[in-house]
């Protein structure tokens, strides 16, 4: 099939390849003409055969507004529209409206995968009508990992953002475990080698993951996070999934302590926020900043 897909990005790039790599067409626009396979919206619209799938993959919030607002004027009814960045649910229950008005469908899809999706595939979460889904059904089959897994069509419009939110969540809340337990390790003294002792977990514990994964491959580039500011940054949707708890009155303790402690790394140098920052950057290429 032929997709539209805008947003070049980290993440953008590495699906326009893996797409094509399953054999389908991908027209890319993005504002950098260096990667951009278009010089504008309105000329990739113009190269797309209707019905038209078009995915948007930038920023959230006013950038995702615009491009929906263009988008609107460009498409005709019958189209479909593909949210695949990080917007809050509540948006997406807003483009839908204002695209349904003129009969151009939208799908929220949650994506998860970061730098390593072109080879591993990307997890994603998809709300919306069941008719839309299954009009951009062939890329989500080219994107996600192999296997039975790695696809949900979560529920209506705004679903896929919502569990991608609660997902964004949770991965907050397991590796802010796992940095206190490696800030522990390095304080005491009987513990020689704590490189060494994360990378035994690799292997038959039940606290074995990708991110424990990760974490070893963070030692083994810098052993004691020596190069790192105690510094991390949060994307918008761990505070989303708190709000989200305070709504539905559901106690989050665990990813309400990890975002503050998050919030707690731009006060002072924090020895855990050097084991965030570290797993940031290697699962999904986040910048980290340098002593």
């Amino acid at each position: 099939m032929q997709l539209g897909l805008i947003g070049l990005g980290k993440m953008g790039g590495n699906m326009r390849e893996r797409i094509r790599r399953a054999g389908h067409t991908v027209i890319g626009y993005d504002r950098n003409p260096e990667v951009s396979d278009v010089a504008s919206l309105a000329e990739l619209v113009d190269k797309l055969e209707g019905p038209r799938v078009v995915w948007v993959m930038v920023p959230a919030g006013g950038p995702t507004q615009s491009v929906v607002d263009e988008l609107g004027d460009l498409l005709s009814p019958g189209d479909t529209v593909v949210d695949g960045g990080n917007s809050r649910w509540t948006d997406d229950e807003k483009h839908a409206a204002e695209l349904a008005d003129k009969g151009i469908g939208f799908v929220d899809a949650g994506v998860s995968g970061g730098v390593w999706g072109l080879k591993n595939g990307y997890a994603l979460m998809v709300g919306g009508d069941a008719e839309h889904v299954a009009k951009v059904q062939p890329v989500f089959d080219a994107l996600k990992p192999e296997g039975d897994f790695g696809f949900v069509h979560a529920g209506k419009v705004g679903a896929g953002h919502f569990a991608k939110m609660v997902h964004n969540g949770i991965e907050y809340a397991m590796m802010q475990a796992y940095a206190e337990g490696w800030e522990l390790l390095e304080k005491v003294d009987s513990v020689t080698d704590v490189r060494e002792v994360f990378r035994s977990w690799q292997e038959g514990t039940v606290i074995r993951s990708w991110l424990l994964d990760l974490a070893v491959n963070a030692l083994d580039d810098d052993e004691h996070l020596d190069k790192l500011r105690g510094y991390a940054e949060d994307s918008g949707e761990g505070r989303w999934t708190v709000e989200a708890a305070i709504d539905n009155a559901v106690p989050l303790p665990a990813i309400t302590a990890s975002l503050f402690a998050r919030f707690a790394s731009r006060q002072d140098d924090s020895p855990q926020m050097k084991m965030i920052a570290a797993l940031r950057n290697q699962f999904g290429g986040h910048a980290v900043e340098s002593k």
